[in-house]
């Protein structure tokens, strides 16, 4: 009877201690989880992002560089590897690339001053360790667009309302103002004719309706919306005495 409980009491500590080997290694494999400290430079992409600019509005490539110690910030141009600048030193003869940066904090910005479309493309954030690394991102340099919906010509029947939808796209601001002219001359809203009226609305994406009513044969003729900050966009309107097939 001694013996038997003596065997179940090494059973008991047996399992205890392999219960306690095995709580063991988790929490080794657990500690083995936990990534060690980054000490290198790394790039925050989330404050690195693609850059949409206007035509001849300055242009900001931001980068990021955390931990960068005492290894220098390049910009290279992916389009023909073209070292720009090295820390806050340019390094191409087109002096509309400058880099910019502030001591107290990690952001090197590779500014851009009148980019023109042809400055689309990728740029690279280089950091000189070995090997070095970098972070590429897209900068897209696009102009005011004008379009009239319909265009470039619209078939009107007489005695209905001419509506010209003229929209003006990736402008910098609001245009100060639309003119509109028919036949080259512009359009007097007060004129004895009547029924002619206009309706703008500004905003990122700016929008002016033309409105002739009751159209007739001498509305017939070329239309054109002219934003003041914005290219020029032409239709052309005929207005039958029948439907148009």
């Amino acid at each position: 009877m001694v013996l038997k409980l003596l065997f179940v009491n090494l059973l008991l500590l047996a399992l205890v201690l392999c219960s306690g080997s095995t709580s063991f290694d988790e929490d080794a494999d657990l500690e083995d989880l936990v990534p060690p400290e980054n000490t290198g430079p790394y790039f925050e992409t989330s404050a690195s992002k693609n850059v949409t600019a206007l035509v001849g509005k300055t242009a900001y490539l931001n980068c990021r560089v955390r931990h960068l110690g005492n290894r220098t910030v390049s910009w290279i141009r992916h389009r023909d590897l073209h070292l720009l600048t090295v820390n806050r030193y340019t390094y191409t003869s087109d002096q509309r690339f400058q880099s910019i940066h502030s001591p107290h904090l990690d952001d090197w910005m590779l500014q851009v001053r009148y980019p023109q479309r042809r400055d689309s493309g990728m740029y690279e954030c280089q950091v000189s360790t070995t090997p070095p690394i970098g972070h590429s991102m897209h900068l897209s340099v696009v102009e005011p667009i004008t379009t009239i919906l319909g265009g470039p010509d619209m078939y009107i029947n007489k005695g209905s309302t001419i509506n010209l939808t003229c929209i003006i796209k990736n402008s910098p601001e609001p245009p100060a103002a639309i003119y509109w002219t028919h036949n080259n001359e512009e359009i007097n809203y007060d004129s004895p004719r009547g029924g002619v009226s206009v309706i703008t609305e500004k905003g990122d994406i700016t929008t002016s309706y033309l409105l002739i009513q009751r159209a007739k044969a001498p509305d017939s003729g070329r239309y054109a919306c002219n934003p003041t900050n914005a290219n020029q966009k032409i239709v052309t309107v005929h207005v039958l005495n029948g439907s148009f097939l």
